[in-house]
């Protein structure tokens, strides 16, 4: 009978030493979440897992640069992001800065929030039918709960920008969740 690895810090040696049944736990262990995580920033279950599938091979490949200074999770969920933000760069959506000058937005109007009767299955319907700088902006802000700063340095715009797209797509959310409750 096989030997399950119990200790993260041993599953976590154990995958640097290229030990198999180690790193299928370590993927076991993580693979959904991290499968949650891609398909929200892509946006489609293909996409999804090709990018979860690379940023696993990659995360095996540099597993002896893991230091230990995050969890394994936290670790895998930057590999995981930073994958499907390359490949949305390579499948050319564009990040472009917008015109903030023009843009009516207010901090104070960041209150808006979506109805507590909507089922969350509608939510993350809505969340993927936005377009794909609001969605990925939304998803690393709202879900994966990124700072702005984070997200600026990730997408190579400005915090600005950032805070713009957050705010159209959360009023983009809040139409589009409003029109199911009067349906």
């Amino acid at each position: 009978m096989e030997q399950k690895l119990t200790s993260q810090e041993q599953l976590i040696k154990q995958c640097k030493k290229g030990n198999s049944l180690a790193q299928y736990q370590l993927y076991d262990q993580y693979v959904n979440a991290m499968f949650n995580i891609a398909y929200r920033i892509t946006g489609n279950k293909p996409d999804a897992e090709d990018a979860l599938q690379e940023a696993f091979a990659k995360a095996f490949r540099k597993i002896g640069s893991f230091k230990g200074n995050s969890t394994p999770g936290a670790w895998l969920k930057q590999i995981v992001v930073n994958q499907c933000l390359s490949d949305l760069r390579k499948r050319k959506t564009y990040f472009e800065p917008l015109n903030t000058e023009k843009e009516n937005y207010h901090p104070e109007e960041d209150d808006l929030s979506i109805d507590e009767k909507v089922p969350i299955q509608e939510v993350m319907g809505a969340i993927e039918t936005l377009p794909d700088g609001a969605r990925v902006v939304f998803t690393l802000k709202a879900i994966e709960e990124y700072k702005f700063k984070e997200i600026a340095e990730m997408l190579n715009q400005s915090e600005s920008n950032c805070k713009v797209q957050y705010h159209r797509s959360k009023k983009l959310l809040v139409e589009k969740l409003k029109g199911l409750l009067q349906s």
